[in-house]
């Protein structure tokens, strides 16, 4: 009998949990198909990606994915992954809170009145596998991939996501294609169960819709829906509109967890540290001394230990300054700039139009694939996030074993002088917090996998004047940003009284600014 796998990938909610998801892919495939659906599901769910593989006994299979599950999910399987997702529900009830199978037929091949692949076609497949398993991989893909918009591109995906497949697995894969019929299970399932078909699928026929819905009549908590304009591989053809059918299956049954706790707020939202940066852009690198010089004490400490090609991201790349700088360093390497805001990429784009990669997003819920990087350089970046936790388990993700993580970051002591002066003149918040040390490290401590080490210096800046610091953080896009901060402007009289407290910390080469500088190397084991 062959080894059966079944390996989890755990992704915390970026925000509130409502709700717990376990994904399943199909045949010949693997969990990267989910990647297009995560950024927009972990803004309420704790996803679970598994790659397993079939073998010939099914119960054997079932006992693994749930061996690596959560206590409690809703189970979403594309495909054969929906066979497998429905034998789930049927054998352990009690783990399984709801089923939603995605252009998935419960019995695949054609049987007497019921719709499915004929069964000649999928003989051609068996034949073909033993023949020639690239050319039937590739046939098998470019029908999933048959009324997606660019059909060449997504099955070259597909193929490239079969991969990890050998022979053994593939022919049992098609051996349960062809046995498989989870019809009867499916009316005396506890849970709610949605079944979401796309209306332009190669190998699931439309008739399965009126089949399946005669199929369910007599089932209150079941529901068959048509995605339009879509082929097969709806998880990578069209994430948006299934990530919102999740969402709505979610929150509209007893799958929703009321009790999740929320996560805790951050002080400063995305939203408005994205939109700061993004109007800072233009002038960003105008007033950016410290920055630069922070950025390059991290480059000087870092030693290129990499052979070969490497994939190298600049996590919070803003103009993407040190782009030249990084890839002097790492001749030859796959430069990904990664930001938050829009208007720094844009920035960036403009001015570095060779080598170089340049993606939206956070880090916090990267929308990068696992063990994708070999090397992340981000300075100045992590201060604005508030939940390490995250941060640390996707750096952890992305990484491929023996990457590492070079960081630089602000720790709560930055601008102690202006947080004082605002102190004496009212009670308000005007400076964003920023995470200690303890709690960055804290956070590593509890990722599986990964190393942190850190150090920290304090850096001065001068000013003549009070309202010259003010200036430059704004045009920095770095000024208060925190939730707590007073409403509407602040008043003059307010202003100079802080100016006045702020001259109590002159020295004679000018008004002190401190900068708490965190120093990371974070490996990945």
């Amino acid at each position: 009998m062959p080894e059966l796998l079944a390996r989890a990938e755990y992704l915390p909610a970026a925000q509130q949990a409502r709700a717990d998801l376990v994904l399943l892919h199909g045949w010949a495939g693997s969990s990267e198909c989910w990647r297009p659906l995560l950024a927009a599901l972990r803004r309420w769910a704790n996803v679970t990606l598994i790659d397993w593989r079939p073998g010939a006994d099914l119960a054997d299979v079932v006992a693994e994915v749930l061996a690596v599950a959560p206590a409690s999910a809703v189970y979403v399987g594309w495909s054969l992954g929906g066979q497998l997702a429905t034998a789930v529900a049927s054998r352990a009830p009690q783990r399984v809170a709801g089923l939603v199978t995605v252009a998935s037929n419960p019995r695949f091949l054609a049987e007497g009145s019921w719709p499915g692949v004929a069964a000649a076609q999928l003989a051609g497949f068996q034949a073909g596998l033993a023949a020639d398993a690239g050319g039937t991989l590739r046939r098998f893909s470019a029908l999933q991939s048959r009324g997606c918009a660019a059909e060449r591109a997504l099955a070259r995906q597909l193929v490239a996501q079969s991969r990890g497949w050998d022979a053994v697995a593939l022919t049992a894969g098609l051996q349960w294609l062809a046995e498989l019929d989870t019809r009867s299970l499916l009316p005396a399932l506890a849970c709610p169960q949605q079944h979401l078909l796309a209306e332009a699928d190669a190998l699931v026929p439309g008739a399965v819709h009126e089949a399946l819905c005669g199929w369910l009549a007599g089932v209150a908590e079941a529901s068959v829906s048509v995605i339009p304009g879509a082929g097969h591989a709806l998880p990578c053809a069209a994430p948006g509109a299934l990530a919102e059918a999740l969402y709505r299956f979610a929150v509209d049954t007893a799958a929703v967890c009321e009790a999740a706790e929320a996560a805790p707020a951050a002080p400063v939202s995305k939203q408005a540290i994205a939109l700061s940066f993004s109007r800072a852009a233009p002038r960003y690198d105008s007033v950016a001394a410290l920055q630069r010089d922070v950025g390059e004490r991290l480059l000087t400490s870092i030693v290129n230990e990499s052979k070969g090609s490497i994939t190298l991201l600049d996590l919070g790349c803003g103009t993407g300054y040190f782009h030249p700088a990084l890839l002097e360093r790492y001749p030859g390497a796959a430069y990904v700039g990664l930001d938050l805001a829009q208007g720094m990429l844009s920035w960036a784009r403009d001015r570095h139009t060779e080598h170089a990669v340049w993606v939206a997003g956070d880090a916090e819920a990267l929308p990068l694939a696992s063990g994708s990087v070999d090397v992340i350089f981000s300075s100045l970046a992590f201060q604005w996030c508030y939940r390490p936790d995250l941060l640390f388990a996707e750096l952890g993700r992305v990484l491929a074993p023996g990457g590492r993580c070079f960081f630089s970051s602000l720790g709560p002591a930055t601008l102690q002088e202006l947080r004082q002066s605002w102190a004496a003149a009212d009670g308000s918040q005007h400076v964003n917090d920023f995470l200690p040390p303890e709690t960055l490290q804290a956070a590593a401590d509890i990722t599986a996998g990964v190393r942190l080490t850190l150090r920290s210096e304090r850096i001065v800046l001068r000013y003549n004047k009070a309202t010259e610091l003010l200036h430059e953080l704004k045009t920095l896009g770095a000024h208060n940003m925190n939730s707590k901060r007073p409403a509407g402007l602040t008043g003059r009289q307010r202003l100079a009284e802080m100016v006045q407290a702020y001259e109590a910390w002159r020295e004679p080469a000018g008004l002190p600014a401190t900068y708490d500088v965190i120093y990371g190397h974070l490996e990945k084991l």
